[in-house]
């Protein structure tokens, strides 16, 4: 849905207001009629912390008198039980079904794909004794997994809820459709024959990191000694014809620029600490592969040239900085409580909140190229108990988002540096 002022109102008042109450009797959080009602129950937790994600009780409380309902910091404490985070997980699932998005970024690039979606996924610890609910890594450790894919070109965001034992390939997004001309950009935890052919076939273009150990056959169809066709070469930017796997034999594009040589020496070093922790030993490729960023695309090079595609790929880190932006300034992966039914119930209710703090963004931040989330996230905090009070009466609650949305296309833009170039400015040098 593109998003305006006016659907982005009804939207939000909507799952504020009727899904709320449907969902809260669905899920069995309502048993009876009472003063805090599922929505004005969601309402407080959602806006409370997204006014104030470390908010206490004693000021969630203080948001539920602005929502029209008193009730003491130990009464809505008292709420926050297990019935309560399985009614919560549920408004996620509804949030997050939501699929809003904005006019595309005025950047040329972005706009010769019908989208350029980056996949990436973040990890929440979360107490031992969720861990048959969300099982970790660990024998009895338990952590959620967020996978996360966000169209860079419009800002549309879908977010899944896994167990955090569940590998990045074996999430929802690894296999999830995109659109004839879409561009995707993953980690390297994402990394899989099988998916990229499939991209292929839907006629989707794909830029990745070059994995170590993945095979690369040359034009002739012979097997590429990558670290020797590398050491031979003396230009600092490679664009090779190649096909990638043994078995696939993909026609790819093999994208390379040579980096300096301190930036070489700091990826062995952090290789050599990271082979430490794992008791192994890195390879002799993978230490002389530090001396180059290696990229693979099926991109052809009318559409992309080399020097495009080294930049376009740093793109992909666009949504570090959003988990970043949530965690540090969301405070998600935090809780006032060691009680692991109310973790929940904050984290949920958090995750709902930087969804619809992302959803503000969209209406008129997202189109600027030199958006600054975090000025926004600060901004977003100042009007939330506004919101909340307004939200009731459409025409209000409309007026108030038009208010917030003004001052963040007005005033939330990247503060010029001397230091490094923004990667917004960087991506309209391409044009």
């Amino acid at each position: 849905m593109r998003i305006t002022v006016t659907r982005l109102a009804t939207v939000l008042q909507t799952l504020m207001t009727t899904t709320a109450e449907r969902v809260g009797r669905k899920s069995g959080f309502v048993q009876r009629q009472s003063k805090m009602t599922a929505a004005v129950f969601v309402q407080t937790l959602v806006f409370g912390w997204l006014a104030n994600p470390r908010a206490t009780r004693e000021e969630l409380s203080q948001v539920a008198a602005a929502a029209g309902v008193t009730i003491s910091p130990q009464g809505l404490d008292e709420r926050l039980n297990e019935a309560a985070a399985k009614y919560l997980r549920a408004m996620v699932e509804e949030t997050v079904g939501q699929v809003l998005y904005s006019a595309p970024v005025a950047i040329e690039v972005f706009q010769r794909f019908d989208g350029v979606y980056v996949i990436d996924s973040t990890v929440i610890q979360l107490p031992t004794e969720l861990a048959s609910e969300w099982p970790g890594c660990g024998q009895g450790q338990a952590s959620l997994k967020l996978p996360v894919q966000m169209d860079l070109s419009t800002g549309e965001l879908r977010v899944y809820l896994e167990a955090g034992r569940v590998h990045d390939q074996k999430t929802a997004l690894q296999d999830y459709p995109l659109p004839e001309g879409a561009l995707r950009l993953a980690d390297l935890g994402f990394f899989d024959l099988d998916v990229l052919q499939s991209l292929g076939r839907q006629k989707a273009f794909w830029l990745i990191r070059f994995k170590v150990g993945a095979v690369l056959l040359d034009t002739h169809g012979q097997r590429l000694d990558l670290v020797s066709a590398l050491h031979s070469s003396t230009e600092t930017v490679l664009d090779w014809p190649v096909q990638l796997g043994a078995t696939h034999q993909l026609p790819a594009r093999l994208v390379a620029e040579r980096v300096p040589q301190a930036v070489a020496e700091e990826r062995r070093r952090k290789v050599r600490q990271d082979a430490r922790r794992r008791g192994q030993t890195p390879s002799a490729a993978r230490l002389a592969l530090a001396d180059w960023s290696l990229y693979l695309t099926n991109v052809p090079s009318c559409l992309m040239s080399a020097s495009e595609a080294l930049v376009v790929a740093t793109t992909r880190w666009q949504i570090e900085l959003l988990f970043k932006l949530w965690k540090s300034h969301g405070f998600l992966d935090e809780s006032r409580s060691s009680i692991s039914h109310k973790i929940l119930c904050e984290l949920y209710a958090k995750l709902i909140a930087v969804v619809i703090q992302h959803w503000f963004c969209l209406v008129r931040l997202w189109a600027c190229p030199d958006r600054s989330l975090v000025k926004a996230a600060q901004s977003v905090r100042k009007h939330a108990l506004g919101l909340i009070r307004d939200l009731p009466v459409l025409p209000l609650f409309s007026r108030a988002i038009r208010i917030l949305t003004d001052a963040l296309a007005a005033g939330c833009r990247i503060d010029k540096s001397r230091q490094r170039t923004p990667t917004f400015q960087r991506l309209l040098a391409l044009t």
